[in-house]
Order: structure tokens, then sequence, then C-alpha cells
């Protein structure tokens, strides 16, 4: 009992004097960015997506075709319910990369109106300016 007393003062001490982990501000970043282009997705808004997404998904897709896409997909899923964010990995690299950068993979676990288990995967790239922005997106 009294270790136990002990680890819970040191934890109350820890708390009181600010000390904590905190995340990396790399994953805080794109976390952000992604979040910020879901919620232009939400409101159904391609174009404005688009012009928020990266190079690569620019150069893959017209926006055209991409609010075309979004609308087609969206539909049938219904208005969001719930999101959550599962994953993030930074990583130089992953499979499909045209080279080596600084890329984040967010996976949130979504609820929409008619389909209650659902998953988005988000591929963002920190961009040469220094901005995160999403280059690859997915609904399961």
């Amino acid at each position: 009992m009294p270790a136990r007393r002990g680890f819970v003062l040191l934890f109350v001490a820890l708390l009181a004097t600010g000390v904590a982990v905190a995340q990396d501000p790399r994953a805080s970043a794109a976390q952000k960015a992604a979040r910020d282009f879901l919620a232009l997705t939400d409101r159904g808004d391609g174009p404005a997506s688009w012009a928020a997404a990266g190079k690569q998904f620019q150069k893959a897709i017209t926006v055209e075709r991409w609010s075309d896409a979004l609308s087609s997909v969206q539909q049938p899923l219904g208005a969001l319910v719930e999101r959550t964010l599962f994953s993030t990995q930074l990583t130089k690299t992953f499979s499909g990369a045209p080279t080596e950068g600084d890329y984040a993979l967010l996976v949130f676990r979504t609820s929409f109106a008619k389909h209650t288990e659902g998953q988005e995967t988000l591929t963002l790239e920190r961009e040469p300016d220094g901005v995160w922005r999403v280059i690859g997106y997915s609904i399961l």
C-alpha cells in the first residue's frame, strides 16, 4: 500500500509540474491536415477538398472526377455519425510511394448513417513548403 501511495503521489506531482509525454508535432500537424480535409469531404465539397489536397493527388485525378467520385461514394453511406482516429504512422517510404519523403498514414474508424463500421485511410505527404497534404484517401 505505501508503494502504491508513493506512485500516486509521484503521478500527481508530475501532473502538477506539467511533465507529460507529448505527441510528435509532425503527427499532430498531419492529423489536423487530415481532419481539415475530411471536414471538406463531409460537406461534399469536392472542389475545395481537391484544392486542399497535395500535388500528387491533384496530378492523379481531375477536380471533376474527384467531385463525381466523392459524391458517388458518399451518397450510399449517408451522413457522418462518428469518426475516431485509430492510428497514425509516420514514415519515410511506403509501398507505392514514388520517392522517399515525409509521409503520414492515418486510419480512422468511421460510422456513417447507412454504414456503421467503416474505415477511412488517408495518406499525407509533407510537401516542400512544410505543409502536410492528403495524397491518398480511401473508405472501406
